[in-house]
């Protein structure tokens, strides 16, 4: 009885279970180049909790939630937004190679592992502004502010340098993974929305510069260890497929080019202040970082260091030139890292890419196309963004008051703060009165630090 039944149970077994075909060669390559893309999605993802810490870390701590309320909502802002519109823009049908006109809601889309790995860039575009207007915008302004970019001037960008039949890309532009599309993009933004938000109050008196330090270098530190590890995920990712010759190249010189702008930036903050610059040398790390994303398949090893060489001492220059000389005021360096970093990484392909490069023998016709693309980039964006900013400043003052400027925004915008330690404070007699004094009051009342005059 035992034997019939076992047979029986058996043969249903058999019968119900269901049959597999065995993977082949295509469907294993799908699947792991769809694994590769989506890790770099979420290396990408963390970015955002890299420049959290990097933009609260370097400004003043009465301004902490508010940087953080911003990065969250840019990147939930954002990826809604790119669904709706965004990835229509960019990656639609082109439209007289100027813009996208279908794939709205992704509509007749099926790689939606594409769509997400690029929500995540769109994403980062916009959080470049956030660091550059931090401790004065108001909040709403800069969801307004981010809406535009991300639904409309960010995807047409896109579109004439990723989709394919982009206008720049038929002429031969070249951005791997995105020095112009994306940080030359939200650097020009962010330098539209400074311009007309002006320097924070105490920035500048006269001719001198006076410095407002950051609350927490080593958080900042840590955001930016942060980013350089995202980055990997940026730049290979870009790939979008495992490809076992590419993916090393783009992961090599991505790590040379930054390892190089950090020695660049600290050798050179050491010869031209007498020190190493703590701030302006991780903010090396970040324009070694921007200066090899849009070479990083085509430029060799060796190219990579000096792009990142370059990148290091541009950086320096450039923040400084913007700071002392231009007297604007980006509390981050955002502008410089992006902008000037990614003007260079972008102009660096006409010399080092060695299969377009100058110095290998191609002539000048790259640098001449990248070049171009960087002039019309940065002139739809100006146009754009600096337009609707300045009219959105018109009807309503995108600028906080005074007294919520020096009550700071984490007050003004959200009624709490960041930190809620608090300090007991002897009086003079030395007695048991004490006075409560929350840390980060006390870290921005200190007295403003030195200054230094424009040459």
């Amino acid at each position: 009885m035992f034997r019939k039944s076992f047979f029986l149970f058996l043969v249903v077994f058999l019968i119900a279970s269901p049959v597999y075909a065995a993977p082949t060669v295509e469907s294993l390559e799908l699947s792991v180049n769809l694994v590769w893309v989506m890790l770099g999605a979420f290396l990408v993802f963390f970015m955002h909790a890299g420049f959290a810490m990097v933009e609260s870390g370097f400004t003043r701590s009465k301004n902490t939630l508010n940087i953080l309320m911003k990065n969250f909502l840019t990147i939930s802002v954002a990826a809604i937004l790119f669904y709706v519109i965004g990835y229509g823009l960019m990656f639609g049908t082109s439209g007289g190679s100027f813009i996208g006109v279908d794939g709205f809601l992704l509509s007749g889309v099926d790689d939606i592992g594409f769509f997400i790995f690029q929500a995540m860039f769109v994403a980062t575009c916009a959080t470049i502004m956030s660091g550059a207007v931090a401790e004065r915008i108001k909040l709403g302004s800069y969801i307004l502010i981010v809406i535009v970019m991300t639904a409309v001037i960010y995807p047409v960008v896109g579109h004439w340098i990723w989709q394919g039949d982009g206008w720049l890309t038929t002429l031969g532009f070249s951005d791997f993974a995105g020095s112009t599309v994306v940080h030359l993009t939200g650097a020009v933004g962010a330098l539209m929305v400074v311009l007309i938000l002006g320097p924070r109050l105490g920035k500048y008196k006269g001719k001198k510069v006076n410095v407002i330090p950051g609350h927490n270098i080593p958080l900042g530190a840590l955001g930016v260890f942060i980013l350089w590890l995202g980055w990997f995920g940026f730049n290979g990712g870009s790939s979008l497929a495992a490809d076992p010759e590419l993916v090393p190249m783009v992961i090599g010189t991505t790590l040379l080019s930054t390892s190089a702008a950090l020695v660049a930036s600290v050798a050179y903050t050491k010869l031209r202040f007498r020190r190493v610059d703590a701030s302006l040398s991780l903010n090396g790390v970040l324009a070694g970082l921007v200066g090899i994303t849009a070479g990083c398949a085509e430029i060799s090893l060796s190219g990579s260091i000096i792009v990142g060489l370059v990148s290091g001492v541009l950086l320096v220059e450039g923040i400084r030139f913007l700071d002392a000389t231009c007297k604007i005021d980006d509390p981050v360096g955002a502008i410089a890292v992006h902008g000037i970093c990614g003007i260079w990484g972008t102009i660096a392909i006409g010399f080092f890419s060695t299969d377009t490069g100058l110095l290998y023998g191609y002539g000048t016709s790259q640098l001449a196309i990248q070049t171009i693309g960087v002039l019309a980039v940065i002139a739809w964006v100006g146009l754009t963004i600096g337009g609707f900013t300045y009219i959105l400043n018109l009807i309503s003052p995108i600028r906080v008051s005074e007294e919520e400027e020096v009550a700071g925004l984490d007050f003004a915008e959200h009624g709490s703060n960041a930190y809620d330690f608090k300090d007991t404070l002897l009086t003079n007699d030395d007695t048991d009165t004490a006075t409560g004094l929350a840390l980060a009051d006390r870290l921005n009342n200190l007295p403003v630090g030195k200054s230094m005059k424009t040459e």
